[in-house]
């Protein structure tokens, strides 16, 4: 360990579970301590669907980094709520549609910052940045991207499985049209989070209760009009696992619903 990533790790709690580190276990990576395993582990036997989820929700990310790519033509990526370093991550997805893609990820998860020169090995034709910022603070998080982003030109916003940490509604979707209204016409907005059903309800108070901040499901409804006012991507609102899928999917639908929406 240098100077530099000592104080870093002496403020990450490791006696309290943490949402990237819980994800990070549920995804099989080894940036996490016992006691999120624990709590992972407790979720995993109450809503065997989280660990599906959980690795869906990163290949749902990809497909949709690569459409925007590919077929939008975008080359700038607010991924907000970065959480832990994982394959097929923004940067090189996007990279490698377009090598001159610019990406800014922001977190203010000390772990997730003492990993963020892992995050920063992108292609040298584009950019990669990451800034230490909550992601609620819209203004701070615009002003800090803009240092790598051009916010003239359209960006596309990126909150997967991260919007349920907001959970207040009106919050949640007042911290979009922050980020969409300071964005011009050809900007997206990729999001997906949990539904609301029984089941989910039960995971995320158990979650909750495990000491992680909170987590709130939303009705599909609450999720879908988050979309308003922007023109969604076909196959439109709906589980991830039936968003372009790179193969024909024949299980069950996961309770992890989203979208691509498209600022006109």
């Amino acid at each position: 360990m240098n100077a530099e990533q000592a104080p870093v790790t002496r403020r990450i709690d490791t006696g309290t579970p943490h949402s990237a580190r819980v994800w990070n276990y549920w995804l099989g990576g080894k940036d996490n301590y016992e006691v999120d395993r624990e709590l992972g582990a407790r979720l995993e036997e109450m809503f065997p669907q989280i660990i599906d989820i959980a690795r869906a929700s990163r290949r749902f990310q990809a497909r949709a980094v690569r459409y925007l790519a590919e077929e939008a033509g975008i080359r700038q990526f607010l991924d907000l709520g970065t959480g832990l370093p994982t394959a097929n991550s923004t940067h090189e997805v996007a990279q490698e549609v377009a090598p001159e893609a610019r990406i800014v990820y922001i977190d203010n998860d000390p772990i997730v910052l003492a990993h963020a020169r892992a995050l920063l090995v992108g292609d040298p034709e584009g950019a990669t940045d990451f800034v230490p910022a909550d992601l609620t603070d819209s203004k701070t998080v615009l002003h800090e991207a803009a240092k790598t982003l051009d916010l003239t030109k359209p960006v596309a916003v990126l909150l997967l499985s991260t919007l349920g940490h907001v959970v207040d509604d009106d919050r949640a979707a007042a911290l979009l049209r922050g980020y969409l209204g300071a964005l011009p016409a050809g900007s997206a907005l990729v999001l997906c989070d949990t539904i609301e059903t029984p089941m989910t309800l039960t995971a995320s108070d158990e979650y909750e209760s495990g000491g992680a901040l909170p987590y709130k499901s939303r009705p599909a409804e609450i999720v879908r009009s988050f979309a308003d006012g922007l023109e969604l991507v076909e196959p439109g609102f709906g589980s991830i696992s039936l968003w372009r899928p790179e193969e024909r999917f024949t299980g069950t639908p996961l309770e992890q619903w989203g979208f691509v929406g498209i600022k006109r």
